[in-house]
């Protein structure tokens, strides 16, 4: 990670007048207290009226916009744009490991793990599809000199920063229209994983690239990448795990140390993160696996008024850290130098990124489906929702920020500038007409008998659908054969936890034990 944003943090203001310093550090900050409270206020009166044409998040973007680009033409944008700037460090460190960690916190576990495998088909083999194809396609684009040409790694760490999704917009949309719970846990769940994805694949790509750039590492690269997610998958679990045992037996769910407790609940997600970037690894992917185990296991071994208190304060700091970040980012896109003679590599990049996510979204649907039931496939129109639902958001913007110092200057900057006016375009254009979107493709409140049914066999499994197969396979179609085995899988990870993770790791009376023992009979069966 760049260390050149913090340098330009520490010694911008540094001038001769102390005074002015402060005056200029006391005007940023209360530009972005005005800015937050403008948000969430504005926020508030959209929800109030339904007016889907305009987001919170892209309300936050445009407030942002607004003011920095009146910041740009004042006396004022040296002075400001010291304590003002969008520094890559800042919002990795501090504004998304909170974010990651509520996402994987307050997952519900109902319709995310009865979707699971689709989750991570999407998240993770979706996502390595819309980077490849989406780096193949810029690096053909600039070879038959339809857009500016950049070298096959640069255009990889290209696809890769791009490919991060971040939905806020349509979630919150999704909400408020009550579409089907099956797709709105696939578009949540998928954006989730997908950050942490897009990640470890941009770093595996720049890894590659400063050590050598020949076709022959591919398989490094690979190896790199696996490497790092299983490293800090691991590391996240581990975590929390560890966790969930200290909450059991440290006896601290009494009245004089609950003070104690929430303050050691809240250190261990940032100890992840700081865990696995201590160790070269991804501390966004550990930050959101500790955040499903301790929803899983550590919170149940807290006291009622701890968690109470957790609840709210994650929810708190992640909507703070989600607001601030769209103000952040388009204050800064107002305020930065962009690199606008390319026009023809953001226009095919837009372009290019389409087709890539198509690529991800219905090739993974139909792997998905030749797993499922027929009564449980992906109807089309999901998948068409799921493609729409891409938007990018402030992931990309900040790998971009980060790849100016990673790439050479014309690089850099173009692919900075390209994905600047992908994330505007997505989030007020894409963001604002999803409430029409849902309509014509009639999702807004569809599937409810379905829905229902299928939640009520899930709400008595704790969350778990037991697998159901069609027997009439063929004897040749192994492919769906092997997936099928593999989805098997899921009642055999139930019985796991039901019998062994959650008796060891929480604490549970007589009742529950029933409780799950029953809840487990029903999977197997």
């Amino acid at each position: 990670m760049s260390t050149i944003g913090m340098e330009e943090l520490q010694i911008s203001p540094s001038d001769s007048h102390p005074g002015k310093d402060q005056q200029a550090a006391g005007v940023g900050i209360l530009l972005q207290i005005m800015m937050l409270v403008l948000s969430f206020i504005l926020g508030h009166v959209l929800r109030r009226y339904k007016f889907y044409y305009l987001p919170e998040a892209s309300a936050s973007l445009l407030i942002g916009l607004i003011v920095g680009g009146l910041a740009n033409i004042s006396d004022t944008e040296t002075s400001i744009r010291a304590w003002f700037n969008f520094h890559e460090e800042f919002f990795f460190l501090f504004l998304l490991p909170p974010i990651i960690f509520e996402s994987g916190f307050s997952l519900s576990p109902k319709p995310f793990f009865s979707n699971f495998g689709a989750i991570v088909t999407f998240a993770i083999l979706g996502t390595f599809i819309a980077s490849i194809v989406t780096g193949f396609l810029v690096y053909v684009g600039g070879l038959v000199y339809l857009m500016y040409r950049l070298p096959f790694v640069e255009c990889l760490m290209f696809g890769a920063l791009i490919s991060a999704t971040d939905p806020v917009t349509v979630l919150s949309i999704f909400q408020e229209l009550g579409t089907d719970m099956n797709l709105y846990a696939l578009v949540f769940g998928e954006s989730v994983l997908n950050d942490a994805m897009a990640i470890s694949l941009y770093r595996t790509m720049s890894l590659v690239k400063s050590h050598a750039s020949s076709g022959s590492n591919f398989f490094m690269l690979i190896l790199r990448f696996l490497e790092t997610f299983v490293g800090s998958m691991s590391a996240g679990v581990g975590v929390g795990f560890t966790s969930a045992l200290l909450f059991k037996y440290a006896g601290l769910d009494i009245d004089n140390l609950q003070n104690l407790e929430c303050c050691l609940f809240v250190l261990f997600p940032y100890f992840s993160y700081m865990l696995a970037e201590g160790l070269g690894l991804s501390g966004i992917v550990s930050i959101l696996f500790t955040g499903i185990v301790m929803k899983h296991y550590t919170y149940s071994n807290l006291s009622e008024n701890s968690q109470r208190f957790v609840s709210a304060f994650f929810h708190l700091i992640s909507s703070l850290a989600e607001t601030f970040v769209f103000i952040y980012m388009g204050f800064d896109i107002a305020m930065e130098q962009h690199s606008w003679s390319h026009v023809g590599f953001i226009f095919f990049s837009i372009l290019f990124i389409g087709v890539a996510r198509a690529a991800n979204v219905f090739s993974c649907a139909y792997l998905v489906n030749l797993v499922r039931p027929a009564h449980r496939h992906i109807p089309l129109k999901h998948q068409k929702a799921l493609w729409y639902s891409g938007l990018r958001g402030a992931m990309a913007f900040a790998l971009a920020l980060q790849s100016i110092h990673d790439l050479p200057e014309g690089h850099g900057q173009t692919i900075f500038t390209a994905t600047t006016a992908i994330v505007v375009l997505t989030v007020l254009l894409i963001g604002g007409s999803t409430g029409t979107m849902l309509e014509a493709l009639q999702v807004v409140g569809d599937g409810h008998d379905g829905s229902m049914r299928e939640f009520q066999s899930f709400e008595g499994n704790n969350g778990y659908i037991a697998p159901s197969y069609d027997d009439d396979d063929t004897s040749g179609n192994r492919l769906k054969m092997k997936l099928k085995e593999f989805h098997r899988s899921a009642a055999s990870f139930t019985a796991l936890d039901r019998n062994y993770l959650t008796p060891f790791f929480t604490s549970q009376n007589g009742d529950e034990e029933d409780h799950g023992k029953k809840d487990l009979h029903i999977v197997i069966d």
